[in-house]
């Protein structure tokens, strides 16, 4: 009897530690919920707190990006190229895109995402245009330096065509020179005609039938040969020009009045030439002035005095 009794107490106290073990489970699987949705909310407002410090972090960074982009598009213009007008344009573009920026308080992830997109792709159209701007200042150089060489070489070339030039002008005159005809041993004589045919040289005016102009052209190789016509002139005390007394021009407003002329046929070789001028009437006491002539250009002159 005692046994069953031991053994009924022994169920009921089971039976209690089974529903007090549930209770416990109940209540610990209850309470999990709470627990779990805490800590749910404060991971939700950390990442939240989170992703407005990245929004505005990345609004900062972009923004700093585009005051240096702008600081380099005004560092570009300052060099005055043909792209000048679309940097200029472009540098606008930058700063409307940092009014905008500054303007949203607090830009989304998409917003943020665009304003990235246009950063670059101005930063892009800058550093192509760049490109384009120090491959042109290549070629501009190299250019320069080609003109240079070439000035260099047309400087050189210049200098000697000026030098050819200036031989040619010296060899030209130095020809010249030397192909021109030496006049020389200018005389004048009065001359007495007898009637032999014999003609004695004077100084008395009135024995004085005639005045013999004469000169020496020395021997020159290189002178042009042929006939050669020169212009005797003469004067006497009032200036009158004796003898034929007639006018010729050369052109360019140049004349002669002369007494006679003397023509010489002229190979090379000394050859005297002279002239004859006849008295008209009869001769002047006095002096008389010969001037001798190569067309308008003198090239000698004498004089002789009648008693």
């Amino acid at each position: 009897m005692k046994k069953q009794s031991q053994n009924k107490w022994l169920a009921v106290l089971i039976i209690v530690l089974f529903i007090s073990a549930a209770t416990t489970s109940v209540y610990i699987f209850n309470s999990e919920p709470d627990y779990f949705k805490d800590n749910s909310n404060a991971e939700q407002k950390t990442a939240f707190t989170s992703s407005d410090g990245a929004e505005s972090f990345s609004k900062k960074n972009i923004l700093d990006s585009l005051d240096v982009l702008k600081q380099s598009y005004e560092t570009v213009l300052l060099e005055k190229t043909y792209l000048s007008e679309q940097l200029k344009s472009e540098k606008e573009n930058v700063e409307r895109l940092i009014d905008i920026i500054n303007a949203s308080k607090k830009p989304s992830l998409s917003e943020i995402s665009i304003y990235r997109k246009q950063l670059s792709d101005l930063k892009f159209s800058l550093d192509k245009k760049i490109l384009e701007i120090n491959k042109l200042k290549s070629q501009n150089k190299s250019l320069l330096t080609e003109i240079e060489s070439q000035n260099v070489v047309m400087y050189k070339q210049k200098a000697a065509n000026d030098t050819l030039v200036s031989n040619q002008k010296k060899m030209e005159s130095s020809l010249k020179s030397a192909s021109k005809l030496d006049l020389n041993n200018f005389k004048v004589v009065a001359l007495h005609d007898k009637k032999s045919g014999e003609e004695l040289e004077t100084n008395k005016a009135k024995s004085a039938d005639k005045l013999k102009a004469s000169f020496i052209i020395s021997g020159n190789a290189v002178a042009k040969t042929g006939k050669r016509i020169f212009y005797v002139q003469v004067l006497d005390q009032n200036n009158t020009v004796l003898g034929e007394n007639k006018l010729i021009e050369f052109g360019n407003n140049k004349a002669l009045v002369y007494s006679f002329t003397v023509a010489a046929d002229f190979q090379g070789k000394a050859v005297n030439v002279y002239g004859v001028l006849n008295s008209e009437n009869q001769f002047e006491k006095g002096t008389y002035f010969i001037n001798f002539f190569d067309k308008h250009e003198i090239i000698g002159n004498t004089s002789i005095t009648l008693k």
